[in-house]
């Protein structure tokens, strides 16, 4: 049975369209989050280095402090998601997706309003790190309570496959952020560095009006409104999950180590490598990340589906081994300054050093923890993994690469020692497809 196939067969006909439309309510609203989140990234490797930071002429140290405002985006996620968990399993995942989203959205839009460097001084790039920082706030939360919304509504032997597919949204989001910046990319140069890198920024407030109609109009889980009706709804969740749960909290944060790192390296660092190092065009490195993205709109939910039948585990130790023996051969590849090699290097990198664990972590991580903790604990999870490793991997790569005179190989260890880490907390953690949730 194909993975369409097994996405419009759910068993009961009543059912299936009350599923489906959650489960593409999730993704929509997913999408217009990471949206917002994602052009920060491709603004970080084109424009911010050299619109909001001066460093003397060295673009070097610019790009360093560009991706270092990148890093804070992650750095509040961990914020973002010990809030929003906190108030999902108390007041319920419904409501915090409704107030992410507008947190998100209103960060976004104001970066595109920011005045440059050149024109206000340092208070420039002072404010942008505090809208980064509001945006990592509004992910922070987002997330969990987008891919509750699917798992605790799904049956099963079908719970990794739906709880992938609101992974999609990222691809989604992706595309439409690559694909705006690809076209204003093709405006003049000064046109594009005075004015046209804003428009992305600012049409995501009319994405954000679609994604906050969709997100109230869902409904809220089934595990939640039990733990209501049970009187069981824990009064700190945070507090339990450290005292109580450390080991799946931990073995959490393991699992998202290697998968952010292939995302921050392959998708934000290259951009910077590939057109400031290697002389390659904007548009080259930007329809690699196309096609990367396009191909994951496919890859997700059919990695999320084999995970069904062969278990979670055994993809995550798959993508490990890619990811080690990938991290090499990606510099030299990338080397040749060959069109074609330098798109299906980009499109490796992320589909199976990224999207692997990507689209299996939904599920997973939701899995590891009870339902009255399951907002916060896969949340914070999630969140603090990806500060960890994602938030600072581009500004890791770049020092490295100062360090080593230009040298890459240092960056290529850094994804190793990664993909030891998250192989270790896949050997921890247990096998939880085809079991029920607690």
């Amino acid at each position: 049975m194909t993975v369409a196939e097994q996405f419009n067969t759910i068993d009961v006909p009543d059912d299936a369209k009350a599923l489906r439309r959650i489960v593409w309510s999730s993704v929509i609203g997913t999408a217009v989050e990471w949206y917002d989140f994602l052009i920060y990234g491709a603004a970080t490797a084109l424009v911010f280095n050299k619109v909001f930071f001066a460093a003397g002429g060295d673009a070097g140290l610019a790009t360093i402090a560009a991706f270092g405002t990148y890093a804070v985006g992650f750095l509040a996620r961990p914020l973002g998601a010990a809030i929003f968990g906190h108030y999902g399993d108390r007041v319920g995942r419904k409501a915090m997706l409704a107030i992410t989203i507008m947190v998100m959205g209103i960060g976004t839009f104001l970066i595109g309003l920011l005045p440059t460097y050149a024109q206000i001084g340092i208070a420039a790039p002072i404010l942008l790190v505090v809208l980064r920082f509001l945006q990592g706030i509004g992910l922070g939360g987002e997330w969990g309570g987008a891919v509750l919304m699917v798992v605790e509504n799904a049956p099963t032997h079908r719970r990794g496959f739906l709880g992938s597919m609101v992974q999609v949204g990222n691809p989604v989001g992706n595309l439409a952020a690559i694909g705006m910046f690809a076209l204003v990319s093709q405006l003049p140069e000064d046109d594009f560095m005075s004015w046209g890198w804003r428009i992305p920024f600012l049409l995501s407030i009319l994405l954000v009006g679609v994604g906050l109609w969709i997100r109230l109009s869902m409904e809220e889980t089934p595990a939640f409104r039990t733990l209501k009706a049970k009187n069981e709804v824990a009064k700190m969740p945070i507090v339990e999950i450290f005292k109580y749960h450390r080991r799946p909290f931990f073995t959490a944060v393991g699992l998202k180590i290697s998968e952010i790192a292939y995302a921050s390296i392959a998708g934000v660092f290259i951009m910077s490598y590939a057109t400031s190092r290697l002389g390659l065009s904007r548009g080259l490195v930007l329809n690699g990340a196309f096609i990367a993205s396009f191909v994951a709109l496919f890859s997700i939910p059919l990695f999320g589906w084999l995970s069904d039948k062969i278990g979670r585990k055994t993809m995550f130790y798959a993508s490990c081994i890619f990811s080690a023996l990938f991290a090499f051969p990606m510099f030299w590849l990338l080397d040749t300054k060959d069109p074609t090699i330098v798109i299906l290097t980009i499109v490796a990198a992320i589909s199976f050093g990224q999207m692997v664990m990507f689209g299996i972590g939904a599920p997973w991580y939701s899995e590891l923890f009870t339902a009255k903790l399951r907002y916060s604990g896969a949340s914070l999870g999630f969140q603090v993994g990806a500060a960890i490793s994602g938030g600072l991997s581009p500004l890791i790569a770049a020092s490295l690469m100062a360090w080593a005179g230009g040298a890459t190989w240092p960056v290529s260890v850094f994804l190793i020692v990664c993909a030891l880490i998250t192989a270790t907390a896949t050997f921890m953690a247990p096998e939880t497809a085809n079991k029920e949730l607690t």
